[in-house]
């Protein structure tokens, strides 16, 4: 059986999966109101990128995630994808908690710890995703690609920064 959504319907879910990230990276951004001051304290490496490009690139890959989202939703609908609605979720709550993690509360160990859960659920959600919608897992793998050199960024300022992080 295939899942037909009316246009209208598909549009609101659009919406909503874009709010939804939207959301969930405020909720992460509201752990990093202090991320401008203490990452200018920390130690960086040379190949460090400059604190002006996160925004951006997280505003583009939120938007895919929420795109990629949709369309699973598009193929199966939210009870139909169920497994891998909860895995997206799952890989956006450790997200969220990422910037809490490292900014609010310096807990480097504990960022690495989750950035590395991160990568794993981003991981097995392409995989995931890749069965209803190939263009929806394709849209994924930036994001994984990005939070891998987050995670070699989020070790090396952790082993750099022992008494800051």
């Amino acid at each position: 059986m295939t899942f037909n959504p009316s246009r209208l319907r598909s549009v609101f879910v659009l919406i909503g999966c874009v709010v939804l990230c939207y959301a969930l990276a405020a909720a992460g951004a509201a752990g990093s109101m202090s991320a401008p001051t203490f990452y200018k304290q920390l130690v960086q490496p040379a190949w460090s990128p400059p604190a002006w490009l996160f925004g951006p690139v997280w505003t583009l890959l939120y938007t895919m995630m929420a795109v990629s989202l949709w369309r699973v939703w598009r193929q199966r609908g939210f009870v139909g994808a169920r497994v891998e609605v909860t895995l997206f979720l799952a890989q956006l709550l450790l997200n969220g908690l990422w910037s809490w993690l490292f900014f609010a509360w310096h807990e480097g160990g504990w960022a690495m710890l989750d950035i590395v859960g991160l990568a794993a659920l981003i991981a097995v959600c392409i995989q995931r995703f890749w069965r209803i919608d190939r263009f929806a897992a394709w849209l994924l793998v930036p994001y994984l690609a990005w939070v891998m050199f987050a995670s070699a960024l989020n070790l090396d300022l952790w082993l750099r920064n022992p008494g800051l992080l």
